[in-house]
């Protein structure tokens, strides 16, 4: 019998989980539970290289663990966990802080990026980010990894660290592949569809949360910026068009319709009917999400539950593969 593949990723607790969050990531997890073998994490640990709230990140880190859930993960056929209740990761990433060079971190865009956001904080753990995440991947053998295009900087550099450590010590980790799924949306701002939906956006109006009131995911996207031509049609490189494109991703991704479907249907419509049914279109597809985290919200004993055997199971694994690496290095065993 031919054993799944081993799938691992996660979310970090430090802000709203958006519908770009949902669309291009957590939605398609959903969908890879029954083909691989899949390991979701909550990356509270990550999320700290940036000032949080230490009420508001045990709030969020629960939060998401509901998100998770009510969007139809499920923890018979998904290992669950929250990464600070496993020790082994932060034990890893030492090791392998040791086996990574300062030029290959100082390259890395996402420090670039996060040192000009947080100018008054540049710390180390901004600057060691991917070891941590390296060691995240390594720790359980992961197979592939599903990551936005903009991550996959992240995966190649695991690739080296592993890579050179096992060219020291022979074969100890599995190097690991990028996945980049392939119904993935790519979900833009409202207002400034050539960025990203981002949690962080200071403008409330470019981003949607899972969690928003229904009323208020209509009006954000019945006053996302388009253009004004007017035209229901999905034209790829057009900046232009950026905003109607993003809208027709939107729709494509919970409706299941092709974007030729769509510009059929909506051919002579106008953008203020499209927006409208995409406003209802969303609100009907996360008003079950909402629904189940509303439910889950009352059963806290569940939920504790689930990140206890979480933790359990997955420091079962990592802890195997921190014996062996320090083995490899010439710990003393305790």
């Amino acid at each position: 019998m031919e054993t799944k593949k081993r799938i691992f990723s996660g979310v970090q607790p430090s802000g709203n989980i958006t519908l770009g969050n949902y669309l291009g990531a957590i939605k398609n997890w959903v969908e890879l539970q029954d083909d691989y073998e899949c390991l979701y994490a909550i990356m509270d640990m990550h999320s700290i290289t940036v000032r949080q709230d230490p009420k508001e990140l045990k709030k969020r880190t629960l939060d998401l663990l509901k998100i998770y859930l009510a969007c139809g993960i499920d923890p018979e056929k998904n290992l669950l966990f929250v990464q600070s209740h496993v020790p082994s990761h932060a034990q890893l990433a030492w090791v392998l802080n040791c086996y990574t060079y300062m030029g290959e971190l100082s390259r890395m865009t996402q420090f670039k990026d996060k040192s000009k956001s947080h100018a008054d904080n540049i710390n180390a753990g901004l600057f060691t980010y991917p070891v941590l995440m390296a060691a995240d991947i390594l720790l359980y053998s992961a197979d592939l990894v599903p990551v936005g295009k903009d991550q996959m900087q992240h995966i190649e550099i695991c690739r080296d660290i592993a890579g050179r450590f096992n060219a020291i010590y022979g074969d100890v980790f599995k190097i690991p592949e990028g996945f980049l799924p392939k119904a993935g949306a790519k979900v833009m701002s409202l207002q400034e569809p050539l960025k990203k939906m981002s949690k962080s956006d200071p403008n409330p109006k470019g981003y949607i949360s899972i969690l928003d009131d229904s009323a208020v995911i209509a009006k954000k996207i019945k006053s996302a910026v388009t253009d004004s031509e007017g035209v229901v049609e999905f034209r790829e490189g057009d900046e232009a068009k950026a905003g109607i494109n993003n809208l027709m991703t939107i729709y494509s991704a919970v409706t299941g319709k092709t974007m030729d479907e769509i510009t059929k249907e909506y051919a002579g419509a106008g953008y203020g009917v499209f927006k409208s049914d995409t406003a209802d279109a969303v609100v009907e597809h996360i008003r079950p999400i909402r629904e189940e985290y509303d439910r889950l919200s009352g059963d806290k004993a569940y939920l504790e539950g689930i990140f206890r055997s979480g933790a359990e199971r997955a420091e079962k694994i990592a802890s195997r593969m921190v014996s062996k690496v320090y083995k490899k290095v010439g710990f003393l065993p305790f």
